[in-house]
């Protein structure tokens, strides 16, 4: 039995077998990266499209209350007509953004969602900003300043 197992054919890969199979994984793996990279800064462009439209009902329903827009974003803070402040987080939800109303008043409000610095948002430079006001105009901003908006607010 003895020789029978020594006879036969050895089973099993070669180590050139085995190198090959790891450089063609290391190959596609160094092709699908870029693509799954740019892949989750798109989708993650949804969290400021979300924090900004949460921000305009939130503005809203302060403004039945107030008569106006409030300028602060306070999220320890209680909302308060006086000072103009709203209790609302300045990050967004999984911390991609930071949140900040550019202008407010008794008739209209503006608000931006930037990329965080410290988040893998920030190496986002085709929207690196977006914008949202009280009658709904939608912007956003490359990194280099070029308005983007139809590309930022369409995905």
């Amino acid at each position: 039995m003895l020789t029978r197992m020594l006879n036969s054919s050895a089973r099993g890969f070669t180590l050139l077998e085995l190198v090959i199979a790891v450089a063609i994984l290391a190959v596609l793996s160094t092709l699908a990266m870029p693509a799954y990279r740019s892949y989750r800064l798109r989708a993650n462009r949804a969290e400021a499209r979300a924090a900004l439209l949460s921000l305009a009902a939130a503005q809203e329903k302060y403004y039945l209350t107030c008569n106006a827009y409030a300028a602060d974003l306070a999220e320890d803070r209680e909302t308060s007509c006086d000072p103009a402040q709203l209790r609302f987080p300045a990050r967004s939800e999984h911390g991609l953004y930071s949140l900040a109303v550019s202008m407010a008043d008794v008739e209209s409000w503006s608000a931006t969602a930037t990329a965080a610095p410290d988040a893998e948002q920030a190496d986002d430079t085709e929207c690196q900003a977006f914008g949202l006001d009280s009658v709904g105009a939608k912007t956003a901003v490359a990194a280099d300043g070029a308005a983007t908006d139809a590309l930022c607010w369409s995905r």
